[in-house]
């Protein structure tokens, strides 16, 4: 896999290099609420402004239908990454149209230029690869190479992450770079104790890396909505909490497993938990109390990990040597339910050991609760994209920009 650095010692000044990004940041209105993703690839654009090359950054943003949709822009993010980089970048109103073209054409050396939102071409996400193909053809109309840097995109087989490399010479910018390197200290000589903490709300999203998992972690630390499926499972009541009915006999399969191989296995053993659902955006204080985890009262919804659990949990990982953590532990969205988060967040902080927060929500969540990102070994900018490789999959993307 070609370097961006030995991209950029071969000549890139005057040439127009397409940067795939992940800026698919989270928005209210037209305002980023967490900017992590457009900062991770901050480096890589200025490396490449600073050498002369004429800059097309594209990216993702949201689930749009094929077709624009005002509420996907990537205006906001193009704003962002002009402040953060300090000059004006140009926005082209299109993907591969009449705007892109002319924004392109307009650049001059040392020039950043951020294309709409690619899903808005139904050609970005098509099946069909003839489709998808003729979307990559006219995106690499736009450029004479090609910068892969949108580790959060790289398990998609999409037009600009798979398909466009393959028209174009290319290598992979210094966060792709960086998180391959930081994958490969969870998957290859391991340092030990090897902890891993999974949450999130289903446990269907994670049976894949904890069936690879069971062979290579020492503990699994599982919490948020998962959880309850695990607790229904070791047969006790759950109440109103999420639950997923049809994955017990294969959360059976693994805690079987886990006890077969030495594996650690832990679930919570007290839970908070509510009549309802909080209101996320008020976040008015509500009524709600702490449970043991195998006495819940019928018609309540676990909502967050309990005290004892939190002490449990920081007890598991003070002497870890590895830990990868994805998932929030409850609703951290709300203050009342935020308190398990925080502590395996601060038990990571804490630790002696290497410690890798697994993007997605478990990276938002550092940030909203006001932790140092500096505190933890790595923030990975790709949630999906951590899991999969994780579970030992080919990657779309990495595989896209192997020599």
């Amino acid at each position: 896999m070609k370097t961006i650095d030995e991209l950029i010692a071969e000549g890139v000044t005057g040439k127009r290099v397409f940067v795939r990004a992940d800026l698919n940041v989270p928005l209210s209105g037209t305002t980023i609420t967490d900017d992590g993703r457009i900062r991770a690839v901050q480096p890589t654009v200025e490396k490449l402004v600073a050498a002369g090359a004429r800059v097309v950054v594209a990216s993702h943003l949201g689930r749009p239908k094929g077709a624009p949709d005002p509420a996907f822009s990537l205006a906001p993010a193009a704003a962002r990454l002009g402040e953060l980089i300090g000059a004006d970048v140009a926005f082209a109103t299109d993907t591969v149209g009449e705007s892109a073209r002319a924004t392109v054409a307009g650049l001059g050396d040392g020039r950043v230029a951020v294309l709409e939102n690619l899903r808005f071409n139904p050609g970005e996400t098509s099946k069909d690869d003839a489709e998808r193909g003729a979307f990559a053809d006219r995106l690499a109309e736009l450029a004479d190479l090609y910068v892969g840097d949108g580790f959060g995109a790289v398990h998609r087989k999409h037009a600009s992450v798979f398909d466009l490399p393959a028209r174009l010479p290319h290598a992979a910018g210094d966060l792709i770079a960086t998180e391959v390197g930081v994958l490969k200290k969870l998957t290859e000589n391991v340092e030990r104790p090897y902890a891993v903490v999974l949450g999130g709300s289903k446990v269907s999203d994670k049976l894949g890396v904890i069936d690879h998992l069971l062979e290579r972690a020492d503990r699994i630390l599982i919490g948020g909505g998962m959880a309850y499926t695990f607790l229904k499972a070791q047969g006790h009541e759950v109440g109103s909490s999420l639950l997923q009915e049809d994955q017990i006999p294969a959360v059976l399969e693994y805690l079987k497993r886990a006890e077969d191989k030495g594996v650690e296995f832990v679930l919570p053993v007290d839970v908070v938990v509510s009549e309802q659902f909080p209101d996320l955006k008020a976040k008015a204080p509500t009524e709600h109390r702490t449970v043991p985890a195998d006495a819940m009262p019928a018609g309540f919804i676990g909502l967050d990990n309990g005290p004892e659990t939190n002490k449990l949990y920081a007890s598991k990982l003070a002497d870890a040597a590895t830990v990868f953590w994805n998932g929030p532990m409850g609703v951290f969205e709300h203050p009342d339910y935020a308190e398990g988060t925080r502590a395996v967040a601060q038990a990571l902080v804490d630790s002696s050991g290497f410690s890798v927060v697994g993007g997605g929500d478990s990276a938002a969540a550092v940030r909203t609760l006001g932790f140092d990102e500096n505190a933890f070994g790595h923030i990975s900018t790709g949630g999906g994209a951590s899991l999969e490789y994780l579970e030992g999959k080919t990657l779309p993307g990495l595989a896209a920009l192997e020599d």
